[in-house]
């Protein structure tokens, strides 16, 4: 087991000076070594964002409403350190080894699919100077032969949800996103909707409803964190 060090939202200035440390265990090298890596999915168990029943095929026999979703884990463990660098402290870097924890957690899927990340708001992307849901899915699809990232998914508002209450998430959500025409659905393949936290499940479950309606047969979820709704307020 390696040694977890205190997590921190600080950078760190050691990657000011000399390659990253490793978020993990602070060794010089990576944002996050491979120790720390293995470490993180060896401790996976999945289970359902909304009643965290834990479940080992991403089904959940108590919300069948939902479809199969693979967590990776609870955004206070070290993943919310790595989501909060890689987004806020721009430490790019970490896309890499993300897209390899969320590519051990979600099986194998036969014969093709597409990795759809939920669309970032124009604001984040500029302030950012990356759109981080993309750039994780583009990885994650460099390491499938069968898999593409799909632009299928496009934004219809720019509303921003950190700080509103559940009430907002869930009524901004509903018409926050559509389909791009460009793009035609295929029955055939699977559809790996991708983000990076689930605080309420707002925007997952509307881009959800929004897939399924227009023919979309196999649809799963990819996340790296679920995030208590009073922790993001």
């Amino acid at each position: 087991m390696p040694n977890i060090v205190k997590i921190t939202t600080i950078i760190n200035p050691l990657d000011l000076l000399a390659p990253h440390s490793c978020r993990g265990c602070g060794h010089i090298g990576d944002p996050l070594c491979n120790c720390c890596k293995k470490y993180i999915i060896s401790r996976h168990h999945n289970f359902c964002p909304v009643c965290h029943q834990p479940n080992s095929d991403g089904k959940c026999p108590h919300c069948r409403h939902l479809p199969p979703f693979f967590i990776v884990s609870n955004r206070s463990d070290l993943i919310g350190t790595l989501i909060h660098d890689f987004k806020y402290n721009s430490v790019r870097a970490l896309a890499r080894p993300l897209a390899e924890i969320l590519d051990s957690i979600i099986p194998s899927i036969e014969p093709s699919s597409f990795i759809i990340p939920l669309p970032t708001i124009n604001k984040h992307i500029r302030e950012r100077g990356f759109d981080h849901t993309h750039l994780i899915a583009k990885h994650f699809a460099s390491l499938r032969s069968n898999c593409q990232v799909s632009r299928l998914l496009t934004r219809t508002k720019n509303t921003i949800q950190v700080g509103s209450s559940r009430e907002t998430r869930l009524i901004q959500a509903s018409t926050t996103y559509h389909l791009n025409p460009k793009i035609k659905i295929n029955p055939a393949a699977t559809y790996i909707l991708f983000d990076d936290v689930w605080t309420t499940g707002a925007s997952i479950q509307a881009a959800y409803a929004l897939l399924k309606k227009a023919g979309a047969k196999n649809i799963i979820v990819g996340l790296l964190a679920l995030s208590s709704f009073d922790h993001e307020r």
